[in-house]
């Protein structure tokens, strides 16, 4: 088992969340299983990881109802819906509110299961992205003004020269300036610096 990697199953019926924990542990996975949308909900405290998977028809909160309560909560972890029969119109609301995946009953195990090793995939790439953005953001507020300033200029693709044109200093400033950038960010290339900012939002902030 990864415990790290839990599968949160959501099903009012009692037989298909056995049938579902039987599966994914089958396939070394961690479960753990809920009878409502609700319940997941009193729960959320304690839980920080992994992905959903939940039926999109059920008594209290639906499968719908209860994406845009995650939305509002702002739960990253994937969400995968099960359908029945007739459900697709939900299943592709639920899609546009946020759902992963959609999967209609009856369905295939294997079909089930590499869908939940994608929203797995999906979450560790995310978690691991909101780390290397908090990590990089903590290095951005280390730079001074006129560090930021030439850091903006870096990435929308501007030469040292034009960045010293638009900041009425000398090149050479610039160079000194970029360098304290490259070291204060530990970038060891400009292409690297390009990537960093692009994913701690400065690139976008720098184009605006």
């Amino acid at each position: 088992m990864q415990p790290n990697k839990v599968v949160h199953v959501i099903d009012d019926d009692d037989a298909v969340r056995e049938s579902l924990q039987f599966l994914l542990n089958t396939a070394h996975l961690s479960v753990r299983t809920y009878d409502s949308a609700t319940a997941f909900l009193s729960s959320l405290p304690k839980i920080d990881s992994g992905c959903i998977v939940t039926d999109v028809r059920m008594p209290e909160l639906s499968g719908v109802d209860f994406l845009r309560r995650l939305k509002e909560l702002k739960v990253g972890m994937p969400v995968i819906v099960i359908t029945g029969h007739g459900d697709v119109q939900l299943a592709v609301e639920a899609m546009k509110i946020g759902a992963a995946d959609f999967i209609e009953k009856p369905f295939d195990d294997e079909r089930l299961l590499t869908a939940v090793r994608s929203a797995l995939g999906r979450w560790e790439k995310d978690s691991k992205e909101d780390a290397d953005r908090a990590g990089l953001l903590d290095k951005v507020v280390t730079l001074s003004g006129r560090e930021r300033e030439v850091l903006e200029g870096l990435v929308a693709g501007k030469p040292n020269k034009v960045i010293a044109f638009d900041l009425g200093i000398s090149p050479r400033t610039v160079e000194i300036y970029r360098s304290n950038v490259m070291t204060k960010m530990n970038a060891g290339s400009l292409s690297e610096l390009v990537r960093m900012a692009l994913l701690a939002g400065l690139l976008k902030a720098a184009s605006d």
